[in-house]
C-alpha cells in the first residue's frame, strides 16, 4: 500500500513553503513545517489545553527564521534541507511501524523530537517539556484519526492525493519537493520589469530583423551574438516595450516575454528528473500562450542538466519546442562562446537565426548615454552636463580596451555619479557631474595617466624641448625629432589606428639614447617599460612576448608585452639593444607599427594606440668612425650608420618607422657637462650626511680626461667617479675625524687624488 501524508500534514507543508518563499529562504527546513502546524487551530488548541505559551513559541520561531540567511529573488523557489527530508521519511517510518495509511501531526512531531540538532525540535521541547504527556493526547484528540486518515473524508480530494502528497516514489526514497506555484513562478516576466526599465534608444536595424524573425513560420527563433556590453539584453526589453505599446504586427501584439535562467532551474535539482520536471512545466505552460521564451547566455544549455551516466540535456529537451514554433526563443550569447560551445552542436544552431549585434559607433553611443541621463540622475541625485555624457563616450573609446561601447561609457558615468554620492560638494544643493570628474574616474578606477587625458593643456608641450635638454647633452638634435614626433601625435595629425610614435635610436654605446627614453617618459607624466631585448636572442624567447603556443609549457600564463601593454595602455616602450633580438621580433612589430595592435596566444588584443615604442640599436656604431677616411671620403658619420641600419633591419621594418634618430659621438663640451652631472647627483648624496664636497678644478680636470672617451661615452664618468673618488669620500665619511656641517675638499696634487676635511674649502667648485 502507497504511504501518503496526512491532510493536515500537506496543509502545513503548502503553508511552510508560502513561508519560505516570502522570506527568501534557500531550503524549506523543520522550523518552517513547525510554523505551518502552530498556525493551525487544532494544534493551538492542542498547546492551550497544554498550557503552553503559544506566544512565546511563536515569537522564538519566527526570530529565529528571520535571521537565516536570504539567498533567493522573488521568483525562485526554495528546495527541501537534508533534515527536512530526514523528518519526511522518519515520520513515515514511524507511520509504516504502527501500520497506518498515512502519517499525519503525531508522527510527525515524534519524528521532529528525535531530530539531531535542530532548531525546531529545541523550540519545541522547551515548550512543552512539563507537559509533554498531556500535549500528545490533547494532539490527538485535536485531529481526529477518522478526518486525518480516511480516503473517503469530504476534506480530501482524491486528484490532490495523487498528485501533491506523494511524499515517496516506488523506491520508498522521499520524492522532491515541487511548488505548488504555476509555472510562472519560475521565470521572470520581462513584459513587465520592462514598463520600469531603461528605454531602447538605437538599434531600430537589429530589432527589425529580430521582429521579422519572429514572424516566421518556422525557425522563428532570434539569436542575438554580440561582444559583452554591447547591448545585448537592451534589445530584448526594447522589444518588450513596443509589444507593450502595440507597436508590432499583429501576430506578436498581446505575447508576454519571459525570462528563463538556466541556473535557476538548476538550483536545488538535487534529484534526478528534477530540472527536466521544471523545465518541460515551463515549455509546456509557455506553449499554451502568447508567449516568446528570452535565454540570456544561451550557450550554457548546451550540457545542461546532462548526469555523469550521459542522457538528454536541455538542449535536447528544448528541439522539438523549437521546431515545433508553439513557442518562439529569443538567445543571446557572445562569439566566443557562440563558436565554442553552440557550433559544436549543428541541430540546435540550424533551428536559431543569427542576428549580428555590433558595437555602436560613438556617435550611436552618444544618443544611447544621453537617453540614459534621467535615470541616472534620478537614482545619483546628480546631474550630468552635455559635454560630460559626450566626453565619457569619446574618452572612454580612446583610453579604455578590451571592453565595448556603450558599456564602458556608462560604466564611467554610474561611477561618477557614486563618487558625487559619497563625495558631495559642499554649500550646493545639486552636484554636477563634469569633465574633470571623468577624468578622475578614469585616472582612480581605470589607471590611465592624468596627463594622457590633459589634450587641451599644451602648456607641458611646450617647454618638453627644454625641459628634456636640461638633463640630455648634446643632442640637440635628436631631441628635436623626438619631441617633434610626440607633438604630431599629441596634436591629433598622426593616423588614429598606429602608436602616438614609433623611433629608432641608433649611435654608440653611452651617448644616451636609453636616457632620452627614460626622460622623456617622465616629462610625459607616463610610465616607461622596459624590455632588455638581448634576453630573445632565441627564437622560442620571442614567443615568450605573445605567449607560448598551445601545448608548450607557460600556455595559459600569456604574453609579456601584452600583458605589459594591458596593464599601462599609456606608457613610452622602450626595446633595448633590438638588433640583439632574433629576427622573429621584427615580424611581431609589424603589425604593432601598422594598426597598433597585438593578439596574444589567448586570442586577446593588446592596444598601442597611445603607446611611444622606442627601439635603440648599436648598428651602424663601429662605421661611424669609417666616415671621412681616404682623399675623396665626402660620408657623413649619420650616412655611414643609416647606411649599416638599412642593411640590418629589413625594409618593411624600417619603412613602418614614425622617424630613425641618429645620436652624436661623444665630445669634450659633452663630457664636461656629463661630469657635472654626475658630480652634482653625488654631492646631492653627500649633503643627506650634512656635508659639503668641494672639487678642485685639479680634480675635475683630472676626472674630465680619463672619462672623456668616444668608444665608451657617458658611462665612463660612472667609472672614473666609482674607482677614483667615491672610495676616498667613503672611508672620510666612515673613519675621518669630522663634524656635521664640514666641508671634504677633494684636490688633485703630484698625480694623486686626496680628500680633507675641514670647516671651510679654499677649492674651487667646478660643478
Amino acid at each position: 500500500m502507497e504511504l501518503r501524508n496526512s491532510h493536515s500534514i500537506n496543509k502545513a507543508v503548502e503553508t511552510a513553503l508560502d513561508i519560505a518563499v516570502s522570506m527568501a529562504h534557500e531550503y524549506i527546513m523543520p522550523e518552517h513545517l513547525l510554523m505551518g502546524l502552530i498556525q493551525q487551530e487544532p494544534f493551538k488548541l492542542a498547546l492551550q489545553k497544554s498550557r503552553v505559551d503559544y506566544n512565546k513559541l511563536h515569537a522564538r520561531l519566527t526570530k529565529y527564521l528571520k535571521d537565516q540567511d536570504k539567498k533567493f529573488g522573488k521568483y525562485q523557489v526554495p528546495v527541501p534541507s537534508a533534515q527536512f527530508t530526514d523528518l519526511v521519511q522518519n515520520a513515515c517510518t514511524i507511520a509504516k511501524r504502527f501500520k497506518k495509511e498515512f502519517a499525519g501531526v503525531r508522527e510527525y512531531i515524534v519524528a521532529l523530537a528525535n531530530l539531531q540538532d535542530s532548531m525546531a525540535a529545541y523550540i519545541l521541547d522547551t515548550a512543552i517539556e512539563d507537559h509533554e504527556s498531556e500535549f500528545m493526547e490533547y494532539l490527538t484528540e485535536a485531529y481526529p484519526q477518522f478526518l486525518e486518515y480516511e480516503d473517503d473524508t469530504p476534506d480530501l480530494d482524491d486528484d490532490d492525493l495523487d498528485d501533491d502528497d506523494d511524499m515517496f516514489d516506488d523506491d520508498g526514497q522521499p520524492m522532491p519537493f515541487t511548488s505548488p506555484e504555476d509555472w510562472k513562478s519560475l521565470v521572470t516576466n520581462i513584459s513587465e520589469v520592462a514598463k520600469t526599465h531603461t528605454p531602447l534608444i538605437g538599434r531600430e536595424k537589429e530589432l527589425d530583423r529580430t521582429i521579422q524573425v519572429i514572424c516566421r513560420m518556422e525557425k522563428n527563433n532570434p539569436l542575438h551574438v554580440g561582444d559583452p556590453g554591447v547591448g545585448k539584453t537592451a534589445l530584448i526589453y526594447g522589444l518588450a516595450n513596443l509589444i507593450n505599446k502595440g507597436q508590432v504586427p499583429d501576430r506578436l501584439k498581446g505575447a508576454t516575454i519571459y525570462g528563463m535562467d538556466m541556473g535557476q532551474l538548476l538550483a536545488g535539482a538535487q534529484f534526478r528528473g528534477d530540472f527536466e520536471k521544471r523545465l518541460k512545466l515551463i515549455l509546456d505552460g509557455a506553449s499554451k500562450e502568447k508567449s516568446i521564451l528570452y535565454l540570456d547566455e544561451i550557450h550554457n544549455i548546451i550540457g545542461a542538466g546532462r548526469g555523469s551516466d550521459g542522457g538528454p540535456d536541455a538542449s535536447n529537451i528544448l528541439k522539438p519546442y523549437l521546431e515545433s514554433g508553439a513557442i518562439c526563443f529569443v538567445g543571446a550569447t557572445t562569439h566566443e562562446e557562440y563558436n565554442r560551445k553552440m557550433l559544436k552542436d549543428g541541430a540546435v544552431t540550424r533551428r536559431f537565426q543569427t542576428i549580428d549585434i555590433k558595437e555602436p559607433s560613438v556617435e550611436e553611443a552618444i544618443k544611447i548615454v544621453t537617453g540614459l541621463q534621467p535615470s541616472l540622475q534620478k537614482y545619483h541625485n546628480v546631474s550630468y552636463r552635455k559635454e560630460a555624457l559626450e566626453y565619457a563616450v569619446t574618452a572612454s573609446a580612446k583610453h579604455i580596451s578590451g571592453r565595448c561601447l556603450p558599456d564602458k561609457a556608462i560604466d564611467l558615468l554610474d561611477e561618477a555619479g557614486a563618487y558625487l554620492e559619497v563625495h558631495p560638494v559642499e554649500n550646493r544643493r545639486r552636484s554636477w557631474v563634469t569633465k574633470s570628474l571623468i577624468d578622475d574616474i578614469l585616472v582612480k578606477v581605470c589607471k590611465i595617466q592624468a596627463t594622457a587625458l590633459k589634450e587641451e593643456d599644451n602648456g607641458a608641450l611646450m617647454t618638453l624641448r627644454e625641459r628634456m635638454l636640461e638633463s640630455i647633452y648634446g643632442q640637440d638634435k635628436a631631441i628635436d625629432e623626438v619631441t617633434e614626433a610626440v607633438m604630431m601625435a599629441k596634436a591629433g595629425l598622426t593616423e588614429d589606428d598606429k602608436p602616438l610614435a614609433s623611433l629608432l635610436f641608433v649611435g654608440p654605446t653611452g651617448v644616451g639614447k636609453t636616457e632620452v627614453a627614460r626622460m622623456l617618459s617622465k616629462v610625459l607624466g607616463v610610465e616607461l617599460v622596459r624590455f632588455d631585448m638581448s634576453e630573445y636572442t632565441e627564437k622560442h624567447a620571442v614567443a615568450k612576448l605573445i605567449g607560448s603556443p598551445a601545448g608548450y609549457v607557460g600556455y595559459e600564463d600569456g604574453g609579456l608585452l601584452t600583458d605589459a601593454i594591458r596593464k599601462t595602455p599609456n606608457c613610452v616602450l622602450l626595446l633595448d639593444e633590438i638588433e640583439k633580438a632574433h629576427s622573429d621580433i621584427y615580424n611581431i612589430l609589424l603589425q604593432v607599427m601598422d594598426y597598433a595592435r597585438l593578439t596574444d596566444n589567448r586570442g586577446q588584443k593588446a592596444d598601442f594606440r597611445n603607446v611611444i615604442l622606442i627601439m635603440t640599436s648599436n648598428a651602424g656604431a663601429q662605421f661611424a668612425a669609417q666616415a671621412n677616411v681616404g682623399f675623396t671620403g665626402n660620408v657623413t658619420k649619420g650616412e655611414a650608420m643609416m647606411k649599416q641600419v638599412k642593411k640590418t633591419f629589413k625594409p618593411e621594418f624600417i619603412n613602418r618607422l614614425s622617424d630613425i634618430v641618429v645620436f652624436n659621438e661623444m665630445d669634450k663640451n659633452m663630457a664636461r657637462l656629463i661630469l657635472n652631472k654626475k658630480l652634482k647627483e653625488l654631492k646631492d648624496k653627500v649633503a643627506a650626511k650634512e656635508l659639503t664636497l668641494k672639487i678642485s678644478d685639479a680634480a675635475f680636470e683630472h676626472m674630465l680626461g680619463k672619462c672623456f672617451t668616444k668608444e665608451y661615452g657617458a658611462r665612463e664618468a660612472d667609472r672614473v667617479i666609482a674607482h677614483e673618488l667615491k672610495p676616498l669620500i667613503m672611508r672620510e665619511i666612515l673613519f675621518g675625524k669630522r663634524k656635521k656641517g664640514s666641508t671634504l675638499a677633494v684636490d688633485f696634487n703630484n698625480g694623486v687624488m686626496a680628500v680633507r676635511s675641514g670647516s671651510k674649502s679654499q677649492s674651487a667648485d667646478n660643478a
